[in-house]
């Protein structure tokens, strides 16, 4: 199914709450309000299922969930979520399937991994695209004219490098596989919103791409920061905008969380699918079709994140 279908293939049903998800190592995580669980398939074919308890900060301090905040302290807390779960489904895919606890030094670990994660997003995404624009501007001297030109140009070039970078990992096998993963849970979050029964015969049928998803995320942050980037002032120097673009990160994220949640929630309206179609298009490099087994995986993810909330 291709996005432009996207808009028929959805129903009206109401859920009790959304379903995120994550791709991990020969697994998927699902993630409810209240916790997340990760089901890894283990080297013996046994799904391994493990459910963590998690509240955001924002619902403990409601001041958190204003939005744009919400987004913020949501984007931070899914990279830690996130690489936790990577962490244990890599543990499992290569047979340590007696890992249940993060010890302290696995939490140092993560918090390198964290480090080095922002750190390599921050110079492949706003410090190598900033130095090719700002040569540019020197080259063709309308760029150092009109500023929002300038950050288009800077735009293009972070949707350019991100394009290349999915294309390329994505011809890793294991990434391929992952790749798999992350169709294979947003086909089974389609099911749930769509009210079908969890099994691999209505999941299969879904659609791989979903608004609400990593992919779009990075992608509306992109389109965000041309506007935002636009307001700030327009020094000459490279390092200044550079501290500048670095300091209203947290701050695009938020709005941009904010774009993706209204447009998850009105997907049937012109604007919303307006606003989801580039994200679901680049979807195409970072999901592929799973097979049965990788489906089930994800409905265990789901189920158990699903009974969790209830209990």
């Amino acid at each position: 199914m291709t996005p432009l279908l996207f808009k028929r293939r959805m129903s009206a049903k109401k859920i009790d709450f959304a379903i995120g998800g994550q791709a991990l190592v020969e697994g998927v995580m699902m993630r409810a309000p209240h916790g997340y669980a990760l089901a890894v398939r283990a080297p013996s074919g046994k799904i391994l299922v493990k459910t963590v308890p998690f509240v955001s900060v924002s619902e403990r301090l409601k001041i958190l969930k204003l939005p744009v905040l919400r987004g913020i302290i949501g984007f931070f807390e899914m990279m830690v979520v996130g690489i936790k779960a990577l962490n244990y489904s890599v543990s499992v895919s290569i047979g340590d399937e007696k890992k249940s606890a993060t010890s302290v030094s696995e939490n140092f670990f993560i918090g390198i991994a964290l480090i080095f994660s922002l750190a390599f997003g921050i110079f492949l995404f706003k410090f190598l695209p900033l130095t090719i624009a700002q040569f540019l501007s020197g080259v063709f001297p309308v760029l150092a004219r009109n500023y929002f030109l300038f950050n288009i140009i800077d735009g293009v070039i972070k949707i350019l490098f991100f394009s290349v970078y999915i294309g390329l990992i994505g011809l890793l096998p294991d990434i391929a596989r992952v790749f798999q993963y992350h169709g294979a849970e947003h086909k089974t979050v389609f099911a749930y919103e769509r009210g079908v029964a969890l099994n691999v015969k209505h999941a299969k049928a879904e659609s791989r791409f979903h608004p609400r998803c990593g992919t779009s995320f990075i992608l509306v942050v992109f389109l965000l920061s041309i506007l935002l980037y636009t307001l700030l002032p327009n020094n000459p120097d490279f390092w200044v905008k550079f501290v500048q673009r670095i300091a209203v990160l947290p701050i695009i994220a938020g709005f941009s969380y904010e774009i993706l949640k209204f447009s998850a929630r009105h997907r049937e309206s012109f604007f919303a699918r307006i606003i989801s179609y580039p994200g679901l298009l680049l979807q195409r490099f970072t999901t592929r079709e799973p097979d049965e087994k990788q489906l089930e995986v994800a409905l265990k993810a789901l189920e158990s994140a699903l009974a969790m909330e209830k209990e």
